[in-house]
């Protein structure tokens, strides 16, 4: 089902509108453009590979990695982190057709320092009314039955996270993590898999299924670029703060710094 409406925004009169279709449910929405992820990241400081090969992205410690490869089988996003002090190795796999503001749910969360609360995957799935089941495996269902979210353990020691969505024409992506993923990584996933806010995707990179529902808009140029500048200041934002929190953190009381004073430098 297809509605239009009539995107009205900023930008200078004169641009050429451009078609694009909000799509929902996300998770049926297909792949989208690959620098809603990439872009974030490296305003979030993260490394880029020079390399003319796969996308590969290092965190500034050097702890973990993201790469895109979309010339592989099954291709998609490969996620890791090395082991630690406090946190085993842990690996995660993303097919090509996650949904880019999906995977960006788990891969913002990799530049935000650890909330101290308790992680809970499952809660904001069941704020947006997915049905969970505890049996052999716990797993979250969505209202539509097309998207799935499973701890799946086969056995003592043996154990993942598993999420998966299907449309009329058989699987469309899934994503596995090992169980030593860190939890609040997995929330992150799970809060952006049943965010009910639809994905945007322009002219010509709608799936055919039957199971979206789609909004047609026009969207100036001019919008794209602001909406896109906006996430990626507020990851600039958030690093800036986070560097500045642990400077100042480091820092011997009583020197006198400002706790402004790396700002010029970091810009």
């Amino acid at each position: 089902m297809k509605k239009n409406k009539q995107w009205s925004g900023w930008g200078p009169t004169g641009q050429q509108a451009q078609q694009h279709y909000l799509v929902e449910p996300r998770h049926l929405a297909g792949g989208g453009d690959l620098r809603h992820v990439t872009e974030y990241l490296r305003a979030s400081g993260w490394d880029k590979s020079k390399s003319g090969g796969p996308v590969v992205f290092d965190s500034p410690d050097k702890s973990m990695r993201i790469g895109y490869d979309p010339y592989t089988q099954p291709g998609g996003w490969t996620i890791s982190g090395k082991q630690t002090a406090t946190q085993e190795a842990w690996h995660a796999t993303l097919g090509r057709q996650v949904p880019v503001e999906i995977v960006a749910g788990f891969t913002d969360a990799l530049t935000r320092p650890r909330s101290a609360h308790a992680p809970n995957v499952w809660a904001p799935l069941e704020a947006q009314d997915w049905e969970t089941e505890r049996g052999q495996h716990f797993t979250a269902r969505s209202p539509d039955g097309d998207a799935v979210l499973r701890f799946h353990q086969t056995a003592p020691g043996q154990a993942h996270w598993w999420a998966g969505a299907r449309n009329e024409h058989g699987r469309v992506w899934e994503a596995m993590f090992t169980p030593t993923t860190p939890m609040h990584l997995v929330q992150a996933f799970s809060t952006a898999l049943a965010d009910p806010q639809p994905a945007m995707r322009p002219l010509g990179h709608v799936p055919p299924s039957q199971r979206i529902r789609t909004t047609s808009v026009s969207v100036l140029p001019s919008q794209l670029s602001a909406w896109q500048q906006a996430r990626v200041t507020a990851a600039r934002a958030a690093t800036w703060a986070s560097n500045a929190f642990a400077t100042n953190k480091a820092r011997p009381q009583g020197t006198g710094a400002r706790p402004y004073a790396k700002a010029g430098r970091m810009r």
